[in-house]
C-alpha cells in the first residue's frame, strides 16, 4: 500500500475540527496511540529514512514498516502493517531478531473521514498539535499519487493550513 500523506502544524482546540465539519468530514473515533519505534543494528532507519514501529491504541496491536518517502513535499511513502496479538511478546520478538527500541511516542488522535480521505486531529506529547490528511492507494494505484496530493492539498487549503511538515513525529520529536 502506499499512504498518500501531509501533515501540518495547527493551533490546539476545536477550531480545524469544526472546519472539517463544515466540508463534510464525519468524526470516528479518539483515542490514544502509544507508538514504540525500533532500530536496527545492521541497516540505521535513520539514514535510510524507513520506519518500523509497534502501536498499541486500545483497540489492538499493529506493527509497521514505512519505506522512504516518495517526495520532497509530502509524507507519500510504501507502507506495510500486520496485526499482533500482544505488544509485550512482539516487542521481545524484535528484540530477539536484533531490532531495538529507539523512543516513544504518545498522542491523543481524533479521526475524521470523508470518502476515502482520513483526517486525523494529532495532540502529540512533546509536540503540541497537528492535522494529518491521508489517502492510502493500493500499490497497483501508484500512479494516482499526484493526483490523491492534489486532493489533499486542496483540503488543506480549505481548512487554512499552510506550509506542510514532512518529517515524522519521531524525527522532530529526536530533533532530526
Amino acid at each position: 500500500m502506499i499512504e498518500v500523506e501531509v501533515k501540518f502544524r495547527i493551533e490546539c482546540g476545536d477550531s480545524v475540527e469544526e472546519k472539517l465539519k463544515s466540508l463534510g468530514f464525519s468524526y470516528v473515533e479518539s483515542k490514544v496511540e502509544e507508538d514504540l519505534y525500533f532500530n536496527s543494528s545492521t541497516r540505521d532507519f535513520r539514514k535510510s529514512d524507513e520506519a518500523l514501529r509497534l502501536r498499541r491504541d486500545g483497540s489492538g496491536v499493529k506493527l509497521t514498516y514505512k519505506g522512504k518517502k516518495i517526495d520532497s513535499e509530502t509524507k507519500t511513502r510504501e507502507e506495510i502493517t500486520v496485526g499482533v496479538d500482544d505488544f509485550e511478546s512482539a516487542k521481545e520478538l524484535l528484540q530477539k531478531l536484533g531490532f531495538y527500541p529507539v523512543r516513544e511516542v504518545r498522542k491523543k488522535r481524533k479521526i475524521y473521514e470523508y470518502g476515502k480521505i482520513v483526517a486525523c486531529v494529532d495532540e502529540v506529547e512533546g509536540l503540541g498539535c497537528f492535522i494529518e490528511l491521508e489517502i492510502d492507494l493500493d500499490s497497483m494505484y501508484a500512479d494516482r499519487v499526484e493526483e490523491a496530493k492534489r486532493e489533499l492539498m486542496k483540503i488543506a487549503e480549505e481548512i487554512g493550513v499552510k506550509k506542510s511538515i514532512t518529517k515524522s513525529y519521531l524525527e522532530m520529536i529526536e530533533g532530526l
